[in-house]
């Protein structure tokens, strides 16, 4: 089996598994989730993901079926269960259902767990790729995991139609982050990130990316800066869990970074240097 999927105690393939009509998932997007890769049967930085999969959870009373451990367990076996050497490693807990569609809920109800394995690779962290820039208009829970994911929808179908990867977002010229990534640029020797307010999701991949320049002594300056400092930047880098530590060559169109390839190859290497001590072998990319 390439992929497998996992609903409320339930495993089978995709195809194969069915959801109650009043999940409050379908109505209202009432859930959280959490994902990044599989590897040599390894969920990578599993206990990160964990983590703030809990916290996303706890931000909005939903109540997550089982304890951190016993999730642990359930997607580690389930990557066990699927073929071939990578996977994306998905999975979600909605509020449940208490009868028919109702904005308000009953505290009481246990939610319902989802997960969702399927092959995927790495992105190749030597080709440069290309952003634009959007603002943001997304509401101010952005440092929650949540389903309602139907802006960041809108912003990467705008960044593929513009034969873009990425969408730079930003509040009147201040950068938050990208639709499904982090962004953060070097600019003197110095690594530039958005702190973890409510504009922006707490990525695993932007902290070990941060980690890493801790044990590479680059500095670190966790601030917002403006789309004008991103043009300026050294460097651009991009981090999520499928695309550990890319670069970005051209915003809108006009060329950007380039500027410091040796501190960018040097915070690569650590940080494909910790992933491969995690999960014991190199990074397979597409």
């Amino acid at each position: 089996m390439q992929s497998i999927a996992y609903y409320d105690g339930k495993v089978g393939s995709p195809d194969e598994l069915t959801v109650p009509f009043n999940d409050r998932s379908h109505y209202f997007g009432d859930g959280v989730y959490d994902a990044t890769m599989g590897v040599n049967g390894v969920v990578c930085f599993l206990e990160d993901h964990l983590d703030r999969f809990y916290s996303s959870a706890a931000a909005f009373g939903i109540r997550v079926p089982m304890g951190k451990d016993e999730l642990g367990s359930l997607l580690t076996d389930l990557l066990s269960k699927v073929e071939g050497p990578s996977h994306f490693v998905y999975w979600q807990v909605s509020r449940g259902f208490n009868g028919v569609r109702g904005h308000a809920f009953d505290r009481s109800i246990p939610g319902k767990l989802w997960v969702l394995i399927s092959p995927e690779f790495l992105g190749n962290p030597m080709v440069p790729v290309k952003l634009i820039s959007l603002e943001d208009k997304r509401f101010q829970y952005g440092n929650i995991k949540t389903l309602n994911l139907l802006p960041a929808v809108m912003y990467t179908q705008a960044a593929h139609d513009a034969g873009a990867y990425e969408a730079v977002l930003h509040r009147d010229g201040v950068v938050t982050e990208c639709a499904h990534s982090n962004v953060s640029i070097l600019k003197d020797g110095v690594l530039y990130s958005h702190p973890n307010d409510e504009f922006i999701l707490r990525g695993i991949a932007k902290t070990h990316l941060i980690q890493a320049c801790y044990r590479e002594a680059v500095p670190v300056i966790e601030r917002a800066f403006t789309l004008e400092e991103l043009v300026d930047a050294d460097e651009v880098i991009v981090t999520s869990s499928g695309d550990l530590c890319t670069f970005a060559n051209e915003l809108d169109g006009k060329p950007v970074g380039g500027r410091d390839p040796e501190t960018l190859g040097k915070l690569r290497r650590a940080v494909f240097g910790e992933f491969r001590d995690y999960t014991g072998v190199d990074a397979p990319f597409a």
